[in-house]
């Protein structure tokens, strides 16, 4: 889709000398603009018009959330009809582990998050994978560590009547994008069986979707509300996007699996060359854990840990963040 900007009022004054110097500086393929303006001028509808010219995916930052939410809000109006997206940090609390080796003491790493900016973050991703007509405003968190764009798409599972999919098979593909079996409650980034009608709560989403199937073939995929149970119309096609951004495919688990362990070998035998036992035993102890959680559950508590492996990074290279999600293309 194009960018559709909805605005009663035509730009006034200075904004369309600005709006047409941004777009031709732009289009020209400078990379660096400014634009100039005391509060309450216009700047955000300024380039809102900038970003329906140029149609190309943009990413707003802001220095805090507040802000973001106000740029949010104000280009959701200006384009109803596209994706604005919002990403910013989802935690409301969040304590970092530490290790005291004089008393052998652990501090686990405890942290709150904020489940409807978790959803948000993760619509945005989707957003980002399905669609152009898209705007992202963040927060510096859009560069902090993510997982990989590619592992992200791949893990996408297209539903829509007449594709040949076995019910167990999909069932297999929810697990593996983190997706979690509830029969009881039907909540966010969950899903329950029911013969051969699978009802899935996308983690992304305000709403639930039902999956009826025909043997080994979708009949119909319709939204559901997970409160009423109503069902909507059919849909012609569903992609349903993993419940987390750092989900990993199973091979690459499996890779990376030998590859960690060696590593906590090396450091075990440094810290005992050292004398260091507690801090061998500890590391040695938290590791296996961590390995049997990734081989068991596919995730575990602490993952960026092992993002070099599980991204199959280099050493020295910058993990992978929203930004790697955009087209290159993108306004920034």
């Amino acid at each position: 889709m194009d960018f559709k900007l909805v605005n009663p009022f035509p730009p006034q004054g200075d904004q369309p000398q600005a709006i047409e110097t941004l777009a031709r500086s732009l289009r020209a393929g400078n990379r660096y603009q400014t634009l100039e303006g005391v509060t309450g001028s216009g700047k955000t509808f300024t380039m809102a018009n900038v970003i329906a010219q140029l149609n190309r995916p943009a990413l707003v930052i802001s220095h805090n959330k507040t802000l973001a939410a106000q740029l949010y809000s104000e280009f959701k109006n200006f384009f109803p009809e596209n994706a604005v997206e919002y990403f910013v940090s989802y935690y409301d609390y969040y304590q970092p582990e530490a290790y005291i080796p004089q008393t052998d003491t652990f501090i686990e790493k405890d942290a709150s998050i904020n489940e409807e900016i978790e959803r948000l973050r993760i619509a945005a991703t989707s957003a980002l994978i399905s669609r152009r007509d898209v705007i992202v405003v963040a927060s510096v968190s859009c560069i902090y560590g993510l997982g990989s764009p590619e592992d992200f798409r791949d893990l996408r599972i297209t539903l829509a009547p007449g594709v040949s999919l076995a019910r167990d098979e999909l069932l297999k593909r929810l697990v593996e994008s983190l997706y979690e079996r509830n029969e009881i409650e039907l909540g966010r980034a969950k899903f329950r069986v029911r013969g051969d009608v699978v009802d899935i709560y996308p983690a992304y989403m305000q709403s639930a979707v039902r999956v009826e199937f025909f043997g080994d073939t979708v009949e119909s995929v319709r939204p559901l509300d997970p409160l009423t149970g109503t069902l909507g119309a059919p849909m012609e096609r569903f992609d349903l996007y993993p419940a987390n951004q750092y989900v990993t495919p199973r091979h690459k688990i499996e890779a990376s699996l030998p590859l960690i362990r060696k590593e906590m070998e090396d450091r075990v035998l440094e810290f005992e060359k050292q004398k260091k036992l507690i801090e061998a035993q500890r590391i040695r102890m938290r590791t296996l854990y961590d390995l049997e959680m990734l081989n068991e559950m596919g995730f575990c508590n602490g993952i960026e840990n092992y993002s070099a492996y599980l991204s199959g990074r280099g050493l020295g290279c910058r993990p992978w963040c929203l930004v790697d999600f955009f087209p290159k293309d993108t306004l920034f």
